[in-house]
């Protein structure tokens, strides 16, 4: 049965609640939509046309979103994207403010009265130098980028020679206490589908999760083919044949299923996008750097949140926006589907 993009939860806040009854617990922000790497499935390599600076959303505007979500919803999970988050100036300045969001008492989420979950999405290119600061203004855990181990593979991704920085940021994070730490392989067949034991090896060497992630149709050149996504059941079977694993109980609104290695050296996951979507359990939306409000990751359709910010907006109105724009939320992303529409943005523009 349809509901209302409003429901109250037993204590009696409001929740943010789509059509199709998803709550929505998790605001992922893109800070900026610039970056220090050229992926190929992210980015073109040259000729990016960045966002001037007087659209880019400041902190305290950033902040406000982020309180009204809280505050107003119940939001419990905050997630900084980019682009590239770590080339965004005083980023443990926004990392503080954010930390000091508190889940209302009367929400319906298990960290009601206890201080936002905040994470971060990075290449890792920097970790290093800064994964300190970043974790003593706040953060609570990290998932870094690192799609190889092989050094001329990862500056033909990349188009940077980056590796050694991004493997020492991993274990600086690790290091500083940041846990979870995290590691996003994005599988591409032809590309790095043969380092998935390798990834995998990597992950239970250095006590960190890696987490799959099926080729998504958000890459800039728009080349993208199925034939390019290694399923998630491949990614298993290539694993359970060198590690044995036992799958951990449902997912829920997370975006991975989840193995642990029957010897008990940690756990890995895989983020099946195409072939087993999880749309029917998304609690996410999104705000770009520019200040758009986003119900998916593929939406066609943008709120502009901006404007209200600029233009003497009350709270009020900004959740009545974003109420109407989940109302609107769609069931699914379609890929595969004769329907399915690109979205007019890469990925380094929405977010990842």
């Amino acid at each position: 049965m349809l509901r209302s993009a409003e429901q109250s939860n037993p204590a009696g806040r409001p929740n943010l609640v789509d059509s199709f009854g998803r709550t929505v617990r998790d605001l992922r922000i893109s800070v900026t939509d610039r970056c220090n790497f050229r992926c190929t499935y992210c980015m073109p390599e040259e000729g990016m046309t960045w966002l001037p600076r007087t659209v880019v959303l400041s902190y305290e505007e950033l902040h406000r979103v982020a309180r009204i979500c809280v505050e107003r919803f119940g939001v419990d999970g905050i997630r900084l994207t980019g682009g590239e988050p770590t080339v965004r100036a005083h980023l443990p300045v926004l990392i503080e403010k954010l930390a000091s969001l508190t889940v209302p008492v009367d929400a319906d989420s298990p960290r009601a009265g206890r201080p936002i979950d905040v994470a971060l999405t990075t290449n890792g290119a920097t970790l290093a130098l800064v994964a300190d600061d970043l974790r003593r203004a706040g953060l609570s855990r990290i998932n870094v980028s690192l799609d190889t181990l092989q050094h001329a593979k990862f500056r033909h991704i990349t188009k940077r020679d980056e590796l050694d920085s991004v493997l020492e940021g991993i274990d600086v994070a690790v290091a500083v206490g940041l846990h979870p730490v995290k590691v996003n392989v994005v599988v591409q067949r032809g590309v790095n589908d043969d380092e998935i034991v390798a990834l995998a090896a990597f992950g239970r060497d250095k006590g960190v999760e890696v987490r799959f992630i099926e080729f998504m149709p958000l890459d800039a050149q728009g080349h993208w083919l199925s034939d390019a996504v290694v399923g998630q059941d491949e990614i298993v079977a290539v694993i359970n044949n060198v590690f044995p694993l036992e799958q951990l109980p449902a997912r829920g609104a997370a975006p991975a299923d989840r193995w642990r290695y029957l010897d008990g050296v940690g756990t890995v996951g895989v983020i099946p996008t195409v072939t087993k979507p999880f749309c029917s359990d998304c609690d996410r939306v999104r705000l770009t750097a520019d200040g758009q409000f986003r119900t998916c990751l593929f939406a066609t359709d943008e709120f502009d949140v901006r404007h209200l910010l600029r233009n003497g907006a009350s709270d009020d109105d900004v959740e009545a926006l974003m109420r109407r724009a989940v109302g609107e939320k769609w069931a699914g992303h379609r890929i595969g589907q004769v329907s399915f529409v690109r979205p007019r943005r890469s990925m380094s523009q929405i977010g990842g």
